[in-house]
């Protein structure tokens, strides 16, 4: 008896590289266009390229790719790199609703999807530093 494969990890089933490329330019291009998220849009710079970098070398290692945040940065520390930030339910919420929109608009699969929400919901309930 051979074996099994290891399953795929999010990562791979996303697609790889390009796919985490893809949602994370997805995720910021809605929250700096679409009013429905500029309340987490004011807690970026002005430029929003540095944070796109930063949360694909996160989301790459974090989904079980490699690991390109510890690499270059080390330790992704979130909460304590997150508290000069006034995070919130509010906030949180809109995180939440603005990467939902963007794994719907790359076409995560939708099992996939169900099971990032979940992971990403436990996150950035964990990022809130503030009450309500």
């Amino acid at each position: 008896m051979s074996p099994s494969a290891p399953d795929p990890t999010p990562y791979e089933r996303l697609g790889g590289e390009r796919a985490v490329r893809e949602l994370v330019d997805r995720f910021y291009d809605l929250m700096d266009l679409d009013e429905a998220f500029a309340g987490i849009r004011t807690l970026h710079p002005a430029s929003l390229e540095g944070s796109r970098e930063k949360l694909f070398w996160f989301l790459s290692g974090w989904l079980g790719g490699p690991p390109l945040y510890a690499e270059r940065i080390g330790h992704p520390m979130l909460r304590a790199r997150h508290l000069p930030f006034a995070i919130g339910v509010c906030e949180r919420d809109q995180w939440l609703q603005c990467m939902s929109r963007a794994m719907d608009d790359v076409g995560v699969d939708p099992a996939l999807q169900r099971s990032l929400a979940e992971a990403f919901l436990g996150t950035a309930d964990w990022m809130r530093n503030r009450p309500g």
